[in-house]
């Protein structure tokens, strides 16, 4: 039984699409329908510890490379695309220097940059009160207004315990150095950015990115949650950086 609560859609060569904190696989509802339209297979988990998917001791990044990796396993994958967000994209990075065979092409979209997560915007939720659990899902719905749909998986004492300890697991130093070691893997990175993010903004983070990887930054109209901000446009830059499936 997958430790996965997971949506499958669409035939064709696999793209797996990995979302970030405080997310859930709905970040992806608007994309992975294109994505199975266009000819592709949508792969889309909740992350462990994250909306449907049950809970782990650690539900940080380097766990969730290994579980992501072993999905592929279950599903028979012997080699996928693996497009990521925010910090999900420290959990693809992971993967992709583990197992770049396993890799066809890595898509990162307004991620971390080594040890840079954006950990100022995670800080208050790690230092919540577990004992007031039930107040977080409201006020972040307060904050993060396009995404306040998915924060509803979050709500109640049970979901601000999660969303506390999903904080809590992530770790910067997980990335340290990773940049080097996802050039030599040789598997062609793709970067996308919104060009509103004011958590991971495209200069502060993305262009730099750009540079270490020695690949080219395709700034997007869109904020940090791009997927749900631009999922036309998006869709389309991701069909294009993935290439046209092979037709029989």
């Amino acid at each position: 039984m997958s430790r996965f609560a997971l949506d499958d859609s669409g035939g064709g060569p696999p793209v797996l699409l990995v979302h970030g904190f405080p997310a859930t696989r709905g970040l992806w509802k608007e994309v992975a329908p294109r994505l199975a339209s266009a000819g592709f297979r949508a792969i889309v988990p909740d992350l462990v510890g994250y909306g449907a998917s049950p809970d782990a001791e650690d539900v940080g990044m380097e766990r969730q490379a290994g579980w992501l990796l072993e999905l592929l396993d279950e599903l028979g994958i012997e080699r996928a695309t693996v497009v990521a967000h925010d910090v999900g994209t420290a959990a693809a990075q992971i993967l992709t220097v583990q197992a770049p065979t396993r890799v066809r092409r890595l898509v990162l979209m307004d991620g971390v940059f080594e040890t840079e997560w954006a950990m100022g915007a995670v800080e208050s939720i790690r230092e919540w009160d577990p004992a007031q659990a039930a107040r977080l899902q409201p006020v972040l719905t307060r904050k993060l207004r396009s995404i306040r749909d998915l924060l509803g998986a979050y709500a109640g004492e049970t979901g601000g315990r999660r969303l506390i300890h999903a904080a809590r697991c992530l770790e910067p130093r997980q990335t340290q150095g990773m940049t080097a070691r996802l050039r030599q893997t040789g598997v062609p990175v793709g970067l996308l950015w919104g060009a509103e993010d004011n958590f991971l903004s495209a200069e502060a983070v993305g262009r730099p990115l750009a540079a270490a990887l020695g690949v080219e930054l395709r700034v997007l109209p869109g904020g940090h949650f791009l997927p749900l901000d631009n999922p036309d446009g998006l869709a389309r830059a991701l069909i294009e950086l993935i290439g046209q499936p092979l037709r029989a």
